[in-house]
């Protein structure tokens, strides 16, 4: 799905990911942690296309991520689905037109049934026609969530999706990325919130990898 190999990006002149060999295989989980300013952001970046590596080569769904063209790079993000910490919404479309904007996008008509079926899934049901000011950031969270998965992609990387929320309410959303992952979705979550982790780890078959000087590496079973 997603192939890095000796991946290396570098940023301000000096070197913040070196020598990444990684496959993201379907129907995994995974865990991405790592020290504020590690590179666990530009490493997703790199996974979505958003950013090229300086050195090496990533495959994205069989193709060569550097000779991508914007229409192609457009095409291979309908299959990954992104949960930004800091989710961004326009303020004068209600939840429910945030949620199907990538469809509208896309040229496609959401389906009054599915976007409901959706919105009920995350537990949004009834603020549908709210504005993302009226909304919690809980709310806020679950609605950046329906949005990334509306166009069914087969894999979701989430930066952070819980780092502000309370315990209760990162439990929901750990909860529904499980289950995206029990009907096959690949998921790989970057997170510094290790009792998140060891709480997924008791519900799925997680694995952790950890960024550190600048390489990754599978976590120990400290965690």
């Amino acid at each position: 799905m997603i192939d890095l190999q000796n991946v290396a990006y570098s940023y301000g002149g000096g070197e913040l990911l070196s020598d990444i060999t990684f496959r993201l295989a379907p129907g995994s989980f995974h865990f991405l942690t790592g020290p504020s300013g590690a590179g666990k952001t530009t490493f997703l970046k790199l996974c979505y296309a958003e950013l090229q590596p300086t050195a090496g080569h990533i495959q994205i769904f069989n193709r060569d991520g550097r000779n991508l063209s914007r229409d192609e790079v457009a095409t291979v993000r309908r299959k990954i689905g992104v949960v930004h910490q800091d989710c961004a919404f326009l303020d004068h479309l209600t939840l429910a037109e945030n949620v199907a904007l990538p469809l509208m996008v896309a040229g496609m008509e959401p389906h009054p049934d599915d976007l409901r079926d959706l919105l009920n899934w995350v537990g949004l049901r009834t603020q549908a026609e709210a504005l993302p000011p009226q909304l919690s950031g809980g709310e806020r969270q679950r609605a950046a969530l329906a949005r990334a998965v509306i166009m069914s992609p087969d894999v979701i990387l989430a930066d952070e999706p819980t780092g502000n929320l309370d315990w209760e309410m990162s439990m929901r959303l750990l909860a529904l990325l499980v289950e995206l992952n029990r009907m096959g979705k690949t998921v790989l979550i970057a997170t510094h919130d290790l009792n998140l982790i060891r709480s997924a780890k008791a519900q799925v078959a997680a694995r952790v990898l950890r960024i550190q000087n600048r390489r990754l590496q599978l976590a120990g079973a400290d965690l």
